[in-house]
């Protein structure tokens, strides 16, 4: 897929000449909408952080414990979900934080003129923050098939000490209200101060999204994939395809019965939206 890696460089790129006011007419940061931390893709609201940031905004809403906080790890795959279901869009837009996971949303950050070095991947992140901070927190895993959390409890207690107080792999399907009341009630009763949610997306967020109002949980982390990652069951691309835009292809040829759909279809999508956005043709709202 020679527009990921090549093509919406080449628009962004070559949109740099228009200045400022093309920024501007492009829809991807509206002068007095956004933080100024944050730039929009296609509608969705993106945070310009890389992941020490993230981890010291998790570590402080821990100490704060102000409430149960919501980080949406959101690349390509999010952002073309998020045209094609209102809700979902709404469902990032309240994120406390929607972080780059994907190369083509860094690219644009960058075009919006922000200073984003790196994506922040997901697997990273929980790895990054796990390592730093030890058995400082209290953990939970939500999700993963069944095995897959109790893999990645053993990893992460054995590599960083991490204090994991409990886990569950919910059913591949969705939960009566009776069983995610209960699932609540065991999370809160266990008292973990993060809360990894590996679902996949958009199933992650709007579980997230649905039960925020009832978790005392101060931060709650959709990573997807990374639960099978860190639990060993699946392997990730090579360290040089993650950096430079070509996971897909990678993840692309492990699974592409499953993945067949996000990366060429939605992949698609997400290029010729962008195009017509930076172009000035449509406004994403």
């Amino acid at each position: 897929m020679r527009f990921v890696t090549e093509i919406i460089p080449m628009i962004v790129e070559g949109n740099k000449g228009a200045g400022e006011m093309g920024a501007l007419e492009s829809g991807l940061q509206p002068p007095g909408t956004l933080p100024a931390d944050s730039f929009k893709v296609l509608g969705v609201k993106v945070n310009a952080v890389q992941i020490p940031d993230v981890v010291a905004r998790m570590r402080r809403w821990v100490s704060e414990a102000d409430g149960c906080h919501f980080i949406a790890v959101t690349g390509m795959h999010g952002v073309t979900e998020a045209q094609h279901d209102h809700a979902f869009k709404q469902i990032l837009n309240s994120a406390d934080l929607v972080v780059p996971d994907g190369m083509p949303l860094v690219w644009l950050g960058r075009r919006s003129g922000h200073v984003l070095n790196r994506r922040v991947y997901g697997p990273e992140l929980m790895q990054e923050f796990c390592a730093t901070t030890a058995s400082r927190y209290r953990h939970f895993l939500y999700g993963g098939a069944p095995g897959v959390t109790g893999l990645l409890s053993n990893h992460l207690a054995k590599k960083y000490g991490t204090n994991i107080v409990g886990e569950y792999s919910p059913p591949f399907r969705e939960l009566t209200q009776t069983e995610e009341e209960a699932i609540c009630e065991a999370i809160d009763a266990a008292a973990p101060d993060v809360l990894w949610v590996g679902l996949s997306t958009p199933k992650q967020e709007r579980w997230m999204y649905r039960t925020r109002p009832r978790l005392k949980v101060p931060v709650v982390v959709g990573v997807g994939a990374a639960f099978d990652f860190h639990a060993g069951r699946t392997k990730q691309a090579p360290r040089w395809m993650r950096e430079h835009g070509l996971e897909w292809l990678y993840r692309l040829s492990t699974e592409p019965k499953r993945l067949w759909r996000r990366y060429l279809i939605y992949g698609s999508q997400f290029v010729f939206n962008v195009a017509t956005e930076q172009l000035s043709l449509r406004r994403f709202e």
